[in-house]
């Protein structure tokens, strides 16, 4: 029911910023992302901050029975704690077609007055609220790390996940039983990004310059993500809500779950960026500890490549780092993570340590 602290229906609950986007007609995507004739949902301002209902595509789609209530009903979820706009979603003429579009709901997009092709766009996670105490992990379309072997049959197996007493993620250790493995939780957005400059919408799926599906697990609140601008306005958005994930992603889903989270958008513009992260052609995290490049191919090699040279050129940018001193700093000390290998373009991200340079 509407007011259960647990459950928060659009509109319900606190709503920190000034400037809200539910999941409604005209507030997403489903199934690709926006593109440069893409008109936005809201503007704003540089710094503005915005919350954002982002809404999990797991219990909607067709190979569930494109029916949520039914669906999480069977795992003993009351009608009520069923969220409102995934019902509403599942049950819409939207003209997604599954054959030729992705999975996931895309919230916006945002245009951001300012920014301009060879900026970047700074987005910050200010916080992460569950809207739901309950999430799913699934594998399917033989597109797992293992796709010769699971899931056997080659039917969809979409695991059901609870939220504990303790905030934890718990899943049975066989089916139906009674004993439990749990594990904690590090909500997130797996996806990020900004609008391509092409006048068609890119399928959600495979993760690119542009961001989008990237599933960087260490995107929590408090971190930040930096995207090179490709559109007038950015034209941001976000969704693929992750109440956890580890690196690697590997039966195809992390455990998807739908957040609402608060942003703040910044524009970092050209000159600024050339002198903080050199020549940036690809997403960049920050959190409190690591500066995050990344590296993206359909060849988990060259993906790995990619990061390389990407972090050689941060370093040389932020501390005048010599190349090859670089090079030889990240061999001794920065762990290089395989963030998915199930999006079709494969992801690598670095986490080097801000405190090895001084803070």
């Amino acid at each position: 029911m509407h007011g259960d602290p647990e459950i928060l229906h659009a509109g319900d609950g606190p709503i920190r910023s000034a400037k809200y986007v539910p999941v409604e007609p005209g507030s997403y995507l489903w199934g690709r992302l926006p593109c440069a004739t893409d008109s936005p949902v809201m503007t704003i301002d540089s710094g503005d901050e915005v919350t954002i209902d982002t809404l999990s595509h797991e219990g909607i789609l067709e190979d569930q029975g494109r029916d949520p209530a039914a669906f999480f009903g069977a795992h003993g979820v009351d009608r009520d704690h069923v969220l409102a706009d995934a019902v509403a979603i599942a049950a819409s003429s939207y003209p997604r077609d599954r054959t030729t579009d992705g999975p996931h709901v895309v919230s916006g997009p945002i245009r951001i007055a300012g920014a301009r092709p060879g900026d970047l766009l700074r987005v910050t996670v200010l916080d992460t609220q569950r809207r739901v105490p309950y999430g799913v992990i699934s594998n399917r379309h033989t597109r797992g790390a293992l796709p010769d072997e699971y899931p056997a049959g080659g039917e969809t197996v979409s695991v059901f996940a609870s939220v504990d007493a303790d905030g934890r993620g718990s899943l049975p250790l066989t089916e139906g039983g009674e004993k439990r493995v749990t594990f904690g939780l590090a909500p997130f957005l797996g996806i990020m990004g900004v609008a391509v400059s092409d006048e068609v919408r890119p399928h959600s799926v495979p993760p690119g310059r542009h961001g989008g599906n990237i599933d960087i697990n260490l995107l929590t609140a408090g971190s930040s993500l930096y995207l090179p601008v490709q559109v007038d306005g950015a034209l941001a958005y976000v969704g693929d809500p992750h109440f956890a994930q580890g690196d690697g992603e590997v039966s195809l889903t992390a455990m998807e779950a739908s957040l609402r989270t608060d942003l703040r958008f910044e524009v970092v513009t050209q000159a600024d960026a050339i002198a903080q992260f050199g020549e940036l052609v690809g997403p960049m995290a920050e959190t409190s500890e690591f500066l995050v490049p990344t590296g993206m191919d359909e060849d988990l090699d060259e993906a790995m490549r990619q990061c390389v040279r990407a972090a050689i050129a941060l370093l040389r940018a932020r501390y005048g780092m010599d190349a090859h001193l670089a090079y030889a700093y990240l061999s001794a000390a920065t762990d290089f993570n395989i963030s998915q290998v199930v999006d079709l373009v494969k992801g690598v991200h670095a986490r080097i340590r801000v405190s090895d340079f001084g803070g």
